[in-house]
């Protein structure tokens, strides 16, 4: 009976660990969810779901709660919407803006609703001055970008001079050895001219690799989950010709909305 009964244990317990192993994932996507099916969100923000795909976004790049994580560059709080109530019982959120201005969309959160964004901790993004808040170095798990490469290759808030690389050396800065950089761009095909990187708001992966790789990251993986065939990227006034933007008001508004939002990279690298 003592070779069943140890054959036994040997089943049970490597059912136990595979249990655990697949409850990781599991656990981490609930969370996601959860805090996408909060109900502080903005109404307008969840329509575009569809488009974005946060849940599936966010669980790629690995973020879960208990986490130190930073956004960069939030804007009026699109994802902020989703990271601040993933973050609120455990975790850091970091809100990491132009400084000082482009802390007020965050801060029209936390006036709104403190329960929700009182703990979102805010900094400077570049940091331009030993004055500024940062992000300390060495800390963050995840640093998280969603369509804010192309602005810094563009030079907004710099003249028009492109400040890339150096918003990627402060990227690399805040994580710790082994920390994640996430980032969502609009894609641009390899194959057109680099000079439409200057204008359009579309970005070739080349060149978004090439960014993080000289900054020391390393390349893990990509997604496709924010991929739009539909769009050519080539179109009258750039990616913002597209919704949410149509900069084209109603001149073809149809056939924008048909088209979607833009093609997007979804990209993961690590600091080593």
């Amino acid at each position: 009976m003592r070779q069943p009964l140890a054959l036994a244990a040997i089943l049970t317990t490597a059912i136990a660990v595979a249990s655990v192993a697949a409850g990781e994932p599991a656990t981490q996507r609930h969370s996601l969810e959860r805090a996408t099916a909060a109900p502080t969100r903005t109404p307008a923000n969840v329509a575009r779901d569809k488009y974005r795909h946060p849940v599936e976004t966010l669980a790629f790049f690995g973020v879960k709660p208990g986490q130190t994580v930073v956004e960069i560059w939030p804007g009026g709080g699109w994802y902020t919407e989703i990271l601040a109530p993933l973050t609120k019982a455990q975790g850091t959120l970091y809100a990491a803006t132009p400084w000082p201005n482009g802390a007020k969309g965050v801060q029209a959160l936390q006036a709104k609703d403190a329960a929700t964004y009182g703990k979102v901790k805010l900094a400077a993004f570049p940091v331009t001055a030993a004055d500024q808040p940062k992000v300390p170095d060495g800390t963050a798990d995840i640093v998280l970008t969603f369509r804010n490469v192309h602005n810094w290759r563009m030079g907004e808030g710099r003249g028009d001079q492109d400040y890339s690389a150096e918003a990627f050396k402060q990227m690399y800065a805040m994580l710790r050895p082994g920390g994640v950089l996430g980032i969502e761009e609009h894609r641009l095909p390899e194959d057109a001219s680099a000079e439409r990187e200057r204008d359009s708001g579309y970005i070739k992966v080349s060149t978004v690799r090439r960014l993080a790789e000289q900054a020391g990251f390393r390349y893990v993986a990509a997604s496709e989950v924010n991929a739009n065939p539909r769009d050519s990227a080539d179109w009258p006034n750039g990616v913002w010709t597209l919704p949410p933007t149509y900069s084209q008001k109603d001149v073809d508004r149809a056939k924008y909305a048909a088209i979607g939002e833009s093609d997007r990279m979804t990209l993961k690298f690590r600091k080593p």
